[in-house]
């Protein structure tokens, strides 16, 4: 990412006159202005856009094109973003929790991990949709206080093949031999996800961003969102046709909108995307 593309990204974010040093309150700072400006969304599967995972691109969609995305793009692009700053950046494969407890897919997920020139050793990820505001630690096994819930990240036990189970280091940190055992991230004691340390690439995700853009299984094609943190902590998201709006307090108000121009409205003037028509859920057969 070059200078340009720098600087393009820091004023979609709103932080484009203020210096951003690669430390642990600077990657805090960045991590809820992304979640502030730049919205959770899966319209493009149900646009019929390719979900295209390189630098350029993603950086081209959330910042050119205003929009936003899922996981593989919005951790991708900020992750682009802190490796330019200076951070220490490395792509992390994780499986989203479902029912019962059943892990995912393989590549389900992409978070980050952002070590910072203090010493700091974070998860980042702005693109799990309701999560946390600020970046967790990753050494810290105690509860993590966030706005968006408390945190706990855990060894994981082993998965149904004997797997992933972890055991700390001599010096206290959570990583062994061969890249670590896999950790499971908790909020307010619900497991949501299941953490691989290994560093990744981001063509390692092409697979899991092709499945979740075209498999009858997946949670992204059987429904639309857009969602993101709103100034007072809250939430607001629109589902289709239904906006709700989440206060920080936890109150919510929910709407049905009418026609297709109010539905146009909300995106343009609460997310931020000027969209030419309005998504529609895509047929799960593929017929549009």
């Amino acid at each position: 990412m070059d200078a340009a593309q720098v600087d393009a990204y820091l004023r979609r974010l709103g932080v484009a006159d203020t210096p951003t040093p690669p430390t642990s309150e600077g990657l805090h700072a960045l991590h809820l202005r992304h979640l502030l400006t730049v919205p959770f969304e899966n319209l493009s599967v149900h646009l019929g856009e390719e979900i295209v995972l390189d630098d350029k691109h993603l950086v081209d969609k959330l910042v050119a094109a205003r929009r936003g995305g899922f996981c593989y793009e919005l951790n991708g692009a900020f992750g682009a973003l802190l490796a330019a700053l200076g951070f220490e950046v490395s792509l992390l494969a994780a499986r989203v929790y479902g029912e019962a407890g059943r892990l995912g897919v393989p590549y389900d997920h992409l978070a980050l991990r952002v070590r910072t020139r203090d010493g700091g050793d974070w998860l980042a990820d702005v693109g799990f949709g309701a999560h946390s505001h600020y970046p967790l630690s990753l050494a810290d096994r105690g509860e993590q206080h966030d706005p968006g819930g408390v945190f706990r990240i855990a060894e994981s036990a082993p998965d149904a093949a004997g797997a992933g189970a972890d055991t700390e280091d001599g010096g206290g940190g959570v990583e062994r031999a061969g890249g670590g055992g896999d950790l499971d991230v908790l909020r307010d004691g619900v497991r949501q996800y299941r953490l691989e340390l290994r560093p990744r690439v981001l063509g390692d995700f092409v697979t899991g961003a092709w499945w979740h853009s075209t498999s009858p299984r997946s949670h992204f094609l059987q429904s639309l969102v857009c969602s993101r943190v709103t100034e007072d902590g809250g939430r607001i998201t629109l589902s289709g046709r239904r906006l709700t709006v989440t206060g920080a307090d936890g109150g919510r108000e929910t709407r049905e909108l009418e026609g297709d121009g109010e539905v146009l409205s909300v995106y343009r003037e609460r997310f931020g995307m000027e969209l030419d028509r309005v998504p529609e859920v895509r047929d799960r057969d593929g017929d549009g």
